[in-house]
């Protein structure tokens, strides 16, 4: 008999499988989940008053911060930074309109609050004080921790005192005037419609005209949006003036200037840029690649009902236009007889006038105009080699994207203001109105349509690349910081803040 045929030869051999498959199960098991998921209730220790106090100032911070441009995936994680800071956990759901943050207290009542994003509207120099004043609280060394304001009497006094600081700062950035006047909005939103005319090839007849067009249609609508009217009729109304100027020229006889000189449809598309430019694809975008879903469709659905405002005004102006007899054959184009050069500077003008218009400091402006630049060059010499708009323009869109959000922490700029500024000289404004005036006048079946569908592959191709390079570059400044050992874990090591600009989380401190 041998010795694995006797009992204790079997409990080895036994005992030696246990082992074999017990590591064979360790080799092929993952790693811990990073998001953790059915978390349970932080045990009652914190002041219900001071939680509440905590929460109020957070959310304030992110209803702010997303009614003036800021994407979903910034609001919340300034939110969760600046509840951590003073010792709070919470939980933070955001959607299109409205911000739940929500404090789970265990055996103590839970407490939430809830806020409404009532208007949005793009103020580039206001996101940016408000972003570099929230990291400016969550780096304080000396904001208090609420931990310790339930037996703590001026423990809760500080936590209190330093809570109205921040309010009142608050209060101070969003009570502050707009950077500019109406007067020097509208001026650089017709200065954006000369340069975009001279990226068309449009000649100086085209230029003042553009200008002089989109400088009506701002203060127009300007006026109607006092009443209150809904943006859907805001774009309709400004796209039915820019097609109405552009049908007035074909009507009008005895005109100076030959439509050779002054193609009507270049009019339409150096007006509508401006409407166009305020379009929130590139939010969409974002907030769908960084797991939004609810605020993307918002935000989705907003781009489509801004659009087909678009296509009511001038789909009705030309429907008007054609059964009272006027010509409808626009010119599609004009010779682009401006050199390279000259082009390349329309571009920065263009995107640094759009950024002017949206409230955004004077480097800003020259920050985005530069970018602006960069992205027609990488746009004209993909072009060239051969690829087609939506290609050219998603490349371009992805290297501006990446290099804004690389040099963001250099130049004190956000990324997302640069890299959206900078795609303006590549919205496809001619090719939508070729496609609306295709429809209507009676073009081949599939004209239009496939005008449209070009021009939605070019919008989507600039969001996309936009969000990627931005999530690639941050992805990658987040591998390559430098790592520190916390509480037995390696994570990255914080950086300094920088203007108007996320940062990771900093260190967090022991609770005692």
């Amino acid at each position: 008999m041998t010795e694995a045929d006797t009992p204790r030869g079997g409990a080895h051999a036994a005992r030696a499988r246990r082992q074999l498959l017990a590591r064979l199960g360790e080799s092929m098991s993952g790693k811990v989940p990073t998001s953790p998921v059915g978390r349970r209730a932080v045990r009652a220790r914190l002041a219900e008053r001071q939680v509440r106090e905590v929460i109020e100032v957070a959310v304030r911070f992110g209803e702010a911060m997303l009614s003036l441009g800021a994407t979903a995936s910034v609001c919340t994680d300034v939110i969760r930074r600046l509840c951590a800071t003073f010792g709070v956990p919470c939980q933070v759901d955001l959607t299109f309109t409205v911000i739940l943050v929500a404090h789970d207290g265990g055996e103590a009542s839970s407490v939430s609050v809830l806020r409404v994003v009532q208007s949005r509207a793009a103020d580039y120099h206001r996101l940016s004080r408000l972003t570099t004043l929230a990291y400016d609280v969550q780096l304080d060394p000396g904001v208090p921790d609420v931990t310790r304001a339930l037996e703590d009497p001026a423990a809760r006094e500080a936590v209190q005192q330093r809570l109205e600081q921040v309010h009142a700062s608050l209060d101070q950035v969003l009570g502050a005037p707009h950077r500019y006047r109406p007067a020097l909005v509208t001026a650089a939103l017709a200065t954006m419609a000369a340069a975009v005319a001279v990226l068309l090839g449009g000649g100086l007849p085209v230029m003042l005209l553009s200008a002089t067009t989109t400088a009506a249609i701002d203060l127009v609508l300007r006026r109607l949006g006092r009443w209150g009217l809904p943006a859907f009729f805001l774009q309709a109304a400004g796209s039915a003036m820019a097609t109405t100027v552009a049908v007035a020229l074909l009507a009008v006889p005895g005109l100076p200037v030959s439509l050779t000189a002054l193609p009507p449809s270049l009019v339409v598309a150096s007006g509508i840029i401006a409407l166009l430019a305020g379009l929130s694809l590139v939010g969409a975008a974002d907030d769908a690649i960084n797991g939004f879903p609810v605020t993307a469709s918002g935000r989705l659905l907003e781009v489509l009902l801004l659009t087909l405002g678009l296509v009511v005004g001038i789909g009705g102006v030309l429907d008007i236009a054609s059964r009272l007899g006027v010509e409808l054959a626009l010119s599609a184009s004009a010779d682009a007889f401006w050199p390279w050069p000259v082009q390349l500077a329309a571009a920065a003008v263009a995107s640094g006038a759009w950024a002017a218009s949206s409230f955004a400091g004077p480097r800003a402006s020259l920050q985005a105009a530069a970018w602006g630049a960069l992205a027609f060059s990488v746009s004209s010499l993909v072009t060239t080699a051969g690829a087609s708009a939506a290609v050219a323009g998603a490349l371009a869109a992805l290297v501006v994207g990446y290099g804004a959000e690389r040099l963001s922490r250099r130049t004190r700029v956000p990324a997302a203001v640069t890299a959206t500024c900078a795609i303006v000289p590549l919205l496809p404004g001619l090719t939508i109105f070729n496609g609306l005036f295709a429809l209507v006048s009676g073009a081949p079946t599939g004209t239009g349509g496939g005008l449209l569908l070009e021009a939605a592959t070019i919008g989507i191709g600039l969001a996309a690349g936009t969000t990627l390079g931005t999530t690639l570059a941050t992805r990658m400044r987040e591998a390559r910081a430098p790592k520190a050992t916390v509480m037995g874990t390696t994570t990255a090591a914080p950086e300094p803040p920088r203007h108007g600009e996320p940062t990771p989380p900093p260190t967090p401190r022991s609770r005692t």
